[in-house]
């Protein structure tokens, strides 16, 4: 749970007497829980209409605990599930409208390990519906246009099923993508990512495709769990790699 400090024992920073906050305590109180989190992080998130926060005559935002909180939903719907902005937003100002809202079934929840998908956040009790979604549904979801999921396709980044449908995780693809894209990473720069993904895909296949051939129904089901955990365990190294290349140590 997020921490916001206490009008009354501000610094200055904070408007003591209405309980507001700068940007700056704001970002102190949002770093425990996300570190990565930066003020022009939140300055897009306010202009992209997640947040409100008053303004001085001068200016200045001031933010209400309401809205730090908010921002905590927001920053951890984007880092636990990749979910479009647009999403996002819809499904907070439902929540605050008081309706009983039910999300598209087509995120997945970012956890290597489990690869678990979202039901808690969607409302399902029961197991996933949406292992596919349309063409329509998927440009919905990322908020892109048709010209840029064809660019995309063309450079095999995203692929249609034989029936012309995408598999759901084409959803937290095209997130991703379009998130590199706000730091000038184009599409044609991924190339790479994809080609060492799909040797990964292939490392892992020789290690499984024994399993999948055996005449023991129940070695064959342990096919899949067997892909899920390596798959996780490459997606870690993956990151670990890269992190440590660049030097840094992500949350």
């Amino acid at each position: 749970m997020l921490q916001t400090p206490s009008g009354g024992t501000g610094s200055g920073t904070a408007a003591a007497d209405s309980g507001l906050m700068s940007i700056g305590v704001v970002l102190n109180a949002l770093r425990d829980e996300f570190p990565e989190v930066t003020i022009s992080k939140i300055r897009f998130l306010e202009s992209e209409g997640l947040i409100e926060p008053q303004r001085t005559p001068s200016g200045y935002r001031k933010f209400s605990a309401r809205d730090v909180e908010r921002l905590g939903h927001v920053l951890r719907m984007q880092r636990d599930h990749y979910l479009p902005l647009k999403v996002i937003r819809e499904h907070l100002d439902a929540l605050e409208r008081g309706e009983a809202v039910r999300l598209p079934s087509v995120g997945r929840q970012r956890d290597a390990d489990a690869g678990e998908p979202l039901g808690d956040l969607f409302g399902e009790s029961e197991a996933p519906t949406a292992a596919r979604v349309g063409r329509a549904e998927l440009l919905a979801a990322a908020e892109i246009g048709e010209q840029q999921l064809k660019e995309w396709e063309s450079y095999g980044l995203i692929a249609p099923l034989p029936d012309g449908a995408y598999d759901a995780e084409a959803v937290t693809v095209a997130a991703l993508v379009v998130e590199l894209g706000r730091f000038g990473i184009e599409p044609r720069h991924l190339r790479a990512m994809k080609a060492a993904a799909d040797r990964d895909a292939g490392l892992v296949d020789q290690v499984v495709a024994p399993l999948r051939r055996h005449r023991n129904p129940q070695t064959r089901a342990h096919a899949e769990a067997r892909t899920k955990e390596l798959a996780g365990l490459t997606v870690k190294l993956h990151a670990a790699l890269v992190q440590t290349a660049l030097g840094v140590r992500l949350p």
